[in-house]
């Protein structure tokens, strides 16, 4: 048996439910956390979201997958304000934006938004989102960039010494700690000596579950990882009344399991031999087509209790979107600094989900790293600089 889990708000998914009765099949855990994309996006050529989970399920096939596609696109997005020329259409056209359709700024209103409306206080479940921009005095950053990061964006802004290496890792790793509650720690765990700026995104989520599962009926039974590959995990289960529906286009069925305050994990559970069918034909439109279609019908609910780490180098797999020239001395952006050998030497992106009888708690983070391809110039300039003004 093969198991797909997302989750609706954050849509998040983590794997392994059972309906019925545990199926000795092979089974893989494919997770994602994702926002409702028409939140954000306004007109759509391409499903950003999907097109991502593809790219990275492709690169790691045997591996479990979780990632934040609300965490990665809004870092794209600031990116995408300080870019230029094809640079910019890359990462735009990469995200799926149509500008025929929608313009840019409706992209950044977009996400302005759902900061403003994610990060206010409700009932039932704790949702945080939000960036920071970490800066050395050697790179004279465009105001206009700032003013865009600090209005649209909300981002705190931090002054870094860069010079000291240790220290501004330390920095920033114990900022994205604290604003994940503990959940992404060492978000960097290297840092390139040329690094003069890093903007970071963040998004914290945890939730009970709307009935919360008997810890005394969590027992341990065989969980397939493959049709040859056993091993025992703790099992939860309940039986109760979920919002059900049978794809048979996808061949797959998906169980609504709602937790308290507005939001529901998708656990979608394909038929056998059919889990890239499934992964194929996922997108938002078939999010939006399942979430009418829903009937309440009572199941047997076997899941997992498990717990899921996935961290990715994005310059390396974005360019497969056609995110190409940030990440190249072809970069231009010069919207954000009027220094012309300025590109993003790394984009790093990490995530956790832990899901238990109670509820879900999950995480994630993303690092865009800048650097100057030339900086021993640089230094050599700014330090003549200091040296005049003194």
């Amino acid at each position: 048996m093969q198991l797909f889990l997302l989750l609706c708000l954050v849509l998040l998914s983590p794997q392994g439910a059972s309906l019925h009765r545990h199926h000795p099949r092979e089974m893989k855990k494919r997770v994602e956390d994702l926002h409702v994309g028409a939140t954000v996006a306004p007109s759509s050529r391409r499903d950003f979201t999907f097109d991502l989970y593809r790219a990275l399920a492709s690169a790691a096939p045997s591996q479990n997958i979780f990632f934040s596609p609300v965490s990665i696109s809004m870092s794209l997005a600031m990116l995408s304000l300080g870019a230029g020329s094809s640079t910019k259409m890359q990462i735009l056209e990469g995200l799926g934006l149509n500008l025929q359709k929608s313009s840019e700024e409706e992209l950044h209103r977009g996400f302005q938004q759902l900061l403003q409306e994610l990060n206010q206080p409700r009932d039932g479940f704790q949702l945080s989102l939000g960036n920071a921009l970490f800066t050395d005095l050697v790179v004279d950053l465009q105001d206009t960039f700032v003013s865009a990061m600090k209005t649209l964006y909300l981002a705190d802004t931090f002054p870094t010494n860069f010079r000291d290496s240790a220290g501004a890792m330390k920095q920033i790793n114990d900022y994205v700690a604290k604003q994940t509650k503990g959940k992404i720690v060492d978000l960097l765990k290297n840092l390139d000596s040329n690094a003069v700026v890093i903007m970071v995104n963040y998004i914290f989520f945890k939730a009970k579950w709307e009935t919360s599962f008997n810890h005394k009926g969590t027992q341990e039974q065989d969980f397939y990882v493959t049709s040859e590959t056993v091993v025992r995990v703790p099992m939860m289960s309940r039986e109760d009344h979920y919002h059900y529906l049978l794809d048979r286009n996808l061949s797959c069925r998906v169980v609504g399991v709602p937790y308290q305050g507005n939001a529901t994990a998708l656990f979608i559970l394909p038929s056998e031999g059919k889990m890239q069918q499934v992964e194929n034909g996922l997108s938002e439109k078939t999010l939006r087509k399942w979430l009418k279609m829903f009937k309440k019908r009572q199941l047997e609910l076997y899941l997992p209790k498990f717990s899921i780490e996935g961290s990715y180098q994005l310059e390396k797999v974005l360019p497969n979107l056609g995110i190409r020239n940030v990440f190249t001395s072809h970069a231009d952006l010069s919207g954000i600094s009027n220094h012309s050998n300025i590109q993003v030497s790394e984009m790093v992106h990490k995530a956790v989900v832990e899901v238990d009888e109670s509820g879900t708690r999950a995480a994630a983070a993303t690092g865009t790293i800048f650097t100057f391809r030339c900086l021993g110039e640089m230094w050599r300039t700014f330090n003549l600089a200091v040296t005049i003004h003194q």
